[in-house]
């Protein structure tokens, strides 16, 4: 009753089209919004789960960036593809730029709704969830980690315990946007660092992010952690970059 009466004096609308949702709404996404999240589609490559296309020859399920130059998470995988030039047209990487950029903490919720039963990693998989950290002095300026509350409510999912203050950004990086792969591979060496390695010593990582575009924060934070003695990362992100 409570949230009728609420959502009768502030409508409630669909965080991706804007839409009306019903009145007795408890949503954040409208039916229509989440139809449109499309999956990945098969074959992927086995590392970083990126689409390939088709079968490669040979029976070879790794794409030529990873042949040529081996990430150190052990396998990526996403809830959906990004594409730059169509991004309006889908819900979520739409949503991510506003949650990022607009500084609009509550999308957070929304994002988490957009999983639903999609995550492609389960408790027996991982031993500890680890959200991509900001530098403190981006944290302070955007006010919230949006890898920690995405990697928050993964955490609930999996039934595995997040740490959000192991795996630290020591280094203030610039914005990767403009950048091509081996910039980007430059721009993140040795950005970040492990606080309390008997954290993460001997556990399963799964570390979590928004988007992966190239992999290279994916792979800096995963070699970070296995040289303070994970024992393996695996990687998930909202959206992949194709």
């Amino acid at each position: 009753m409570l949230r009728y009466l609420i959502n009768f004096f502030y409508p409630p609308r669909c965080s991706a089209c804007v839409r009306r949702l019903p009145l007795d709404s408890s949503r954040h996404v409208c039916g229509e919004c989440l139809a449109r999240i499309e999956p990945l589609r098969e074959p992927l490559c086995a590392v970083c789960g990126i689409p390939l296309g088709a079968e490669l020859p040979g029976g070879n399920q790794w794409c030529p960036a990873c042949t040529q130059s081996p990430p150190h998470f052990s396998r990526a995988r996403a809830l959906t593809s990004y594409r730059s030039l169509d991004e309006e047209a889908q819900p979520v990487p739409s949503m991510i730029r506003r949650h990022k950029y607009g500084l609009d903490q509550s999308l957070g919720r929304a994002l988490a709704e957009c999983l639903g039963d999609r995550i492609p990693f389960a408790g027996e998989d991982c031993d500890v969830v680890i959200p991509v950290p900001l530098h403190p002095a981006r944290l302070r300026w955007r006010g919230f980690n949006q890898a920690a509350l995405l990697g928050d409510a993964i955490a609930r999912r999996v039934g595995r315990p997040i740490e959000v203050a192991t795996l630290m950004r020591v280094v203030p990086t610039p914005p990767q946007t403009s950048q091509d792969r081996r910039q980007r591979r430059l721009n993140v060496r040795a950005a970040f660092a492990v606080k309390r390695p008997h954290l993460v010593a001997n556990r399963r990582v799964l570390l979590v992010d928004d988007v992966m575009t190239t992999g290279a924060t994916a792979d800096e934070c995963a070699r970070t952690l296995l040289r303070a003695g994970a024992r393996r990362v695996d990687v998930f992100t909202l959206v992949r970059a194709v």
